[in-house]
């Protein structure tokens, strides 16, 4: 198991029962340094298998290692989110949209009466 610097100086040295309340909450954060990440790249990738784990560089949040199938997910949910522009948009879904924006506007016309 990776040991974070606040547990190598926690009186206890263990990891599962550590009395360092801070040592306690960064190991389950699933947040390491870049340093943690050339020392001991293995345990970090063994936990980013199991959930995302944050890579940080001077205590600033940097990257992300996730597993594939938590990778694919999100670039199915991105895909699902195309952008688009009025001139490429489809005759059926301009007139919806144009309805949608003339009722948004008379919406708001009748409640500045």
């Amino acid at each position: 198991m990776l040991v974070s610097k606040l547990q190598q100086s926690c009186k206890c040295r263990t990891s599962k029962q550590c009395c360092n309340k801070e040592a306690r909450m960064a190991k389950s954060s699933g947040s390491y340094s870049t340093s943690d990440l050339s020392r001991k790249s293995g345990d970090i990738i063994a936990e980013a298998l199991r959930r995302p784990v944050t890579i940080t560089k001077r205590n600033k949040p940097r990257l992300v290692l996730l597993n594939i199938e938590d990778y694919q997910r999100l670039i199915r949910q991105l895909d699902r989110r195309t952008v688009g522009t009025i001139e490429i948009m489809s005759d059926e879904l301009f007139a919806e949209f144009e309805s949608a924006v003339e009722a948004f506007a008379d919406e708001d016309e009748a409640g500045r009466l």
